[in-house]
Parts: C-alpha cells; structure tokens; sequence
C-alpha cells in the first residue's frame, strides 16, 4: 500500500452499515527454492502475513494465483498448489476459496487473503511514541541464507570454508522461518482485554529490518534505534561476502517476523508472554527522537546468532 496516502502492510476497507473493515492484501512471489510444495507454503505465508500484520487474527480465505510455463511438468505445479492449500488449511485454519492460473515464462505465485475486523482493534503500521520498545519475532537473515541454498547447489565451491552441515542447518531454519506464519503473535496480542500498549505493528519482508522500521516512524517527529540483531548463524558472515546491506539492517526478508512497537512499561510482561506463548521475540531497539524518519544501527550492536526458532 501507499498509492492512496499512508503505507500500510493491506487495504482497509469499511464495510457499510457495520463496526468492521474488510482487510485484504495481495502478493505475488516469485520461488527461491526448488520444492515445489515448500515453494507454495512460502508463497502463502508471505500474502496472509499482511494480514496478520494489521492485527487480524483470523484469515476468512484465500485466492491463489499461479503462473507457469506451458513446459512445467504438472507435477510441478501440483505441488505448489498443494503447499498453499496446506498452508492455508492446517497452519492457519483457514480455505482456499478460488484462484487463477496462466501461462508466464516466469513463475510467479501467491494471491489475495482477506479477514475481518473491528475497526477499533486494527493496528496500524503507525502509531509509535517515544520511548516504545521494538519487539522482533523472528530472525533475520534470509537473503544471505538463501543465497547459500542456491550456491551449495551450483557453486559449492564458493562456499567450501563452511561446514556443509551446519549451513544446512541454517538454511532449514531459513524455511522454518518463512513456512511459519504471524498468526501465533496476533492472538497473543488479542488474549489481551486492553492491547492499547502495541502502540504499532509490522512485517519484516523485503525493505529489511531497518526499511520497515522507517515505515513505522510515517507522520511523526520520531527516530529508532536498533541495538540488537538477532540473525540466522552464518548470515552475518555470508553478507559481508556476498556483499548484502546486513550490518545496516536493509538486507531482505521473506515472510519474516513480527516488528511491534511495545509501551516500555509493558514490553517485559507482553515479551514473557510471546515466549510463554512459544514465540521467539527480541527487544531490538527502541523508538526516540534524533531526527525525524531516521534509523540507526548502533555502533555496538550486538549480533546474535540464531540456530532455532
């Protein structure tokens, strides 16, 4: 979104005669792994976590949206197919409701997701104060882990001064991360009576860590500053030699996790909950105010590396 004013993660739609709004997103992914249904699951989480991210708890449907070449074998195409809807039905509890499908020289998939919600509980990608805590629920890091998929595939070589097992490790995690969906968060946050402390909310996708913590800081007079990085292991290292903006927070994410802005006075108590609740979450960073819309990446932040989520 951002076309028509303000940038948020989907459209919010009143629905006439009616305390609700509509919220409906779409999102088309092009595949960066090779398993087809892994590929779909990806593909899904990455439409529906829009959704998620406007405090959304529940997705009504899905519309799936497949483009492929008329030479990909159907079995290709089947399983993507398969991975969405196995997505859609036994992850988040939700329906394929329809679709469509053409024929691309370029594969892409995804679709439209859509839900329901009063109008009163949306939380927006906007709305931080200062002295907000940044809580992160899932690690960065993915588009240097990824990156090593493909080269341990077709250029091992380059990677020969890291243990096979461990990056593959690391890139497991990295699919973990991406077939995971945000929903978990939303109904932490909604298990409360009064969840006015989630001041703002956000998905961390392709804008990166630092890209979508500027997007937060729209319409107001704030700054943030990120201090903790918590990252897939070796991501780190693989940036700097592949030469991805990781120690600016600015490296890309697919269907990433959860970035809240927390009152501080009950960042502690939520964050125990999320970990109660079996969400990895970090406290990255905090909202201040050096300069408006400025992200910075302080000079002794510290890196953790991640090994499961």
């Amino acid at each position: 979104m951002g076309l028509a004013g303000d940038i948020e993660d989907a459209a919010i739609i009143p629905i006439p005669n009616s305390e609700l709004v509509l919220v409906k997103n779409i999102d088309v992914f092009t595949p960066i792994i090779d398993e087809p249904e892994i590929a779909g699951e990806i593909a899904a989480c990455n439409v529906t976590n829009d959704i998620f991210a406007m405090n959304v708890p529940e997705i009504s449907g899905m519309l799936v949206f497949l483009a492929i070449s008329n030479r990909t074998p159907i079995e290709v195409a089947e399983g993507i197919l398969k991975g969405i809807k196995y997505f859609v039905e036994e992850k988040i509890n939700s329906r394929i409701v329809g679709g469509h499908t053409i024929y691309s020289e370029w594969p892409l998939m995804g679709g439209t997701a859509s839900g329901y919600i009063h109008k009163d509980a949306i939380i927006q990608k906007q709305g931080v104060k200062k002295g907000d805590k940044l809580v992160l629920t899932k690690p960065i890091g993915l588009q240097a882990i990824m990156a090593s998929y493909r080269l341990l595939k077709d250029f091992p070589e380059m990677l020969e001064n890291y243990s096979k097992e461990e990056l593959q490790k690391s890139i497991d995690l990295a699919v973990k991360i991406m077939t995971t969906p945000n929903q978990d968060v939303v109904k932490t946050i909604h298990s409360y009576k009064d969840f006015s402390f989630v001041h703002a909310l956000t998905d961390i996708t392709g804008f990166g860590l630092a890209g979508h913590t500027t997007e937060m800081l729209q319409n107001s007079d704030l700054s943030a500053i990120i201090d903790i990085i918590p990252s897939i292991k070796f991501s780190k290292e693989l940036s700097n030699e592949l030469g991805y903006a990781f120690d600016d927070c600015y490296c890309h994410e697919t269907a990433g996790g959860m970035l809240l802005a927390v009152d501080p006075a009950k960042a502690e108590e939520f964050t125990n909950t999320l970990t109660s609740n079996r969400i990895s979450n970090w406290i990255v960073g905090s909202i201040d105010k050096v300069r408006p819309g400025l992200v910075r990446v302080a000079e002794n932040a510290q890196n953790i590396e991640i090994t499961n989520l």
